[in-house]
């Protein structure tokens, strides 16, 4: 039999009273999402650029271990950035970053808005 006493106890949405170990579990198998705010601030960005001319299309993928906020040029395309949110890299280098079309790395941190300030730089092709 399972104890559903106050120590190990936890409520899915329907008021019904489930062991703690399965409602981690459940919880566990959701995808990672972005917030509100942190969509707020991605789609500031997103705008600007947008009304530069610069960027055209977006998609949000919410997958299991991470969430991404992929930029294009065209819609055909490759994405130009990828916006990407990875709660597993949060005690260590941050749960976000700023991957180009390359794979590399632009920006990695512990805050999107700092994190984001990598597209107030004009970048620049170097030649």
């Amino acid at each position: 039999m399972t104890d559903y006493g106050s120590a190990g106890e936890d409520r899915d949405g329907s008021g019904i009273l489930i062991p703690l170990h399965e409602a981690r579990r459940a919880r566990s198998d959701l995808p990672v999402t972005f917030e509100r705010r942190e969509l707020d601030q991605i789609l500031r960005i997103y705008g600007r650029m947008v009304a530069a001319g610069e960027w055209r299309d977006y998609a949000i993928d919410h997958l299991r271990d991470r969430a991404v906020f992929s930029v294009f040029r065209r819609t055909s395309e490759v994405p130009l950035f990828q916006i990407v949110k990875d709660p597993k890299l949060t005690r260590k280098q941050g749960a976000y970053s700023v991957i180009a079309a390359t794979g590399a790395i632009l920006k990695r941190g512990h805050e999107l808005a700092r994190v984001l300030a990598v597209f107030d730089k004009k970048l620049k092709l170097v030649t």
